[in-house]
């Protein structure tokens, strides 16, 4: 209709102007009024027609009926949606296109070439290419041993996680990440649970490789918020008398229409040098900025440093000494076309580098992390309705026996069996104590200490140095409660617990003490006594005695 409408516009303006002397400007004017109506019925018929992919309506089958012309008088409708400009700014450049001394060849691919700003056209309008097929997949474990997995294109970093503690029959506690490292620029993260794991390896290097590993503190910050944003790092806690409650701090990083910041000194690294400059950094949704004018937040005293929607944030793990860092909390936000670095920053304290890093994450991802946090919940909520007690299965079965007689009887009185448990138990530890006497070796002798049972437990480590503890505490997370013990690098007859609590690593010698002819291990001096590791755990874990904190969380490492 709008072909034929200009068509007949063009003869009607052809039989007026050839028989009298043209009037260059009322053909214009005329001519000008005409498009206007052209413009109008392209756009009610853009109005009622859905657009392909490469902005051309679909061609109807017929034309039923030919357009008639407008008339001299009808006027564009200021009410009509504003792509009409968008329509007229494609016909001028395609005017300019078709007046060049190229010829005018048909574009078959008018997706790659069309203006940026084009409606039609926007990045928004095209579904995003997604892979398909199956992938191959290597993961290393922490002690350098590798797995080949086949995974499918969609497949999620938190079902590749799942994957692999059902294959490995590893406890199943929700603190499995897959962890993207890179060894040639020091630098690692933990892949977010919803992120596609074939989509980040085809971002990464031939030298970079995925990692299995625990890490405890990859959702904590929803359990304490307040541990990881401080008062004078959040701005929002500044504007408002007292302190904000849990749940209204974490409502405000999730809520869009909220604008929470985290504000403080950094130190910037500067690009090509290896100098470091002090700077008041702000994190917001937008992106990174540092004030050029102390601290400032006058929007022309602000600069872009780095951008949160196609970044990502990596924990430094080749120390301050590569960079010349002037502290040991390093990270860096990394663009993730570019293999190198993007951004390299340094915070003052482990606390300020933990708020830095978690407010990243949060304004890039937003509600989507809490909708992972979610889901290990709302699924052990829906096993707990068909789950069995807590006691399995062999463990119900059981009853107390005595055997003091000539044929054995269930003993059905819960006082009386517990009293048979309690005598059972002295009456083993004068066993062991009558084999400690006649020779037999104790189990803590000190020339028996590497032989014990203690050996064969997740949390102990060995001969594990005071900087190899700290640096398997800080890849599994800090978080209240995580611990080891090791072996005394300074005393060989004593052993060490090394504790994480507020976000600091604290180190408790565990000493041999005697009693009666009988070594004990103590943690207090001798206040407490434990006859091994493995009982001084288990006490530390339902109390906390002279520790900051109960212990929670082992640190073990898992080999695939």
């Amino acid at each position: 209709n709008a072909i034929s409408l200009c068509q007949h516009n063009f003869v009607v303006y052809s039989k007026k102007y050839c028989e009298d002397d043209v009037d260059l400007e009322a053909l214009v004017n005329d001519m000008n009024s005409s498009f206007e109506s052209l413009y109008t019925s392209c756009s009610v018929q853009t109005e009622s027609t859905s657009l392909l992919h490469n902005g051309q309506p679909p061609r109807p089958a017929a034309y039923h009926t030919h357009a008639q012309p407008t008339s001299q008088h009808q006027r564009l409708c200021r009410s009509q949606p504003m792509h009409i400009l968008a329509v007229r700014r494609l016909q001028e450049e395609d005017q300019q296109y078709r007046t060049s001394s190229l010829p005018a060849i048909p574009n078959p691919f008018p997706e790659l070439c069309s203006p940026a700003s084009s409606p039609t056209l926007s990045s928004g309008s095209f579904p995003q290419c997604q892979p398909s097929g199956k992938y191959i997949i290597k993961i290393f474990s922490e002690d350098g041993m590798g797995k080949v997995v086949e995974i499918p294109a969609d497949m999620t970093a938190r079902d590749l996680c799942q994957f692999l503690v059902y294959k490995n029959h590893c406890v199943d506690n929700n603190s499995w990440a897959l962890v993207e490292h890179h060894p040639a620029l020091g630098l690692e993260r933990c892949l977010e649970d919803h992120e596609l794991v074939v989509q980040v390896q085809a971002s990464m290097t031939s030298e970079s490789k995925f990692l299995f590993r625990k890490n405890y503190a990859k959702y904590e910050f929803f359990k304490n918020p307040l541990n990881f944003f401080p008062e004078q790092m959040v701005a929002l806690c500044q504007e408002t008398s007292g302190t904000i409650p849990p749940s209204q701090l974490l409502q405000n990083f999730l809520n869009s229409s909220s604008c929470p910041e985290i504000q403080g000194y950094l130190y910037v690294k500067e690009m090509g040098r290896k100098s470091w400059k002090k700077l008041y950094v702000f994190l917001r949704r937008s992106g990174l900025y540092f004030s050029t004018k102390g601290t400032s937040k006058e929007p022309r005293h602000l600069q872009l440093l780095a951008d949160l929607e196609d970044s990502n944030v990596f924990t430094v793990i080749t120390g301050r000494k590569l960079h010349n860092a002037p502290t040991d909390f390093e990270f860096c936000i990394k663009l993730k076309i570019l293999q190198t670095f993007s951004q390299m920053l340094c915070a003052e304290d482990e606390q300020s580098r933990t708020c830095w890093m978690t407010a990243f994450r949060l304004f890039k991802y937003g509600i989507l992390l809490y909708q992972n946090y979610k889901i290990p919940q709302q699924r052990k909520t829906l096993l707990s309705h068909f789950s069995a007690p807590v006691r399995s299965v062999s463990e119900n079965s059981l009853v107390a026996m005595d055997f003091s007689g000539r044929i054995g009887r269930v003993i059905d009185n819960p006082v009386e069996a517990q009293s048979a448990a309690m005598e059972e138990g002295h009456a083993w530890r004068k066993r062991s104590q009558r084999m400690n006497i006649l020779g037999s070796p104790s189990p803590l002798h000190a020339s028996s200490l590497s032989g014990v049972i203690h050996r064969t437990q997740l949390w102990f480590h060995g001969r594990l140095s005071r900087e190899e503890s700290h640096k398997m505490i800080n890849q599994q997370g800090r978080v209240d409660g995580m611990f080891l013990l090791r072996d005394s690098q300074s005393n060989p007859k004593a052993f060490v617990l090394t504790l994480c609590h507020h976000q600091k690593i604290k180190h408790f010698q565990i000493l041999l003490c005697e009693e009666d002819g009988q070594m004990f291990l103590s943690l207090d001096d001798g206040a407490t006594k434990f006859t091994d590791l493995i009982q001084l755990v288990e006490f530390y874990v339902l109390n906390r005695g002279v520790l900051p904190c109960k212990l929670k969380h082992p640190c073990t490492t898992v080999a695939l």
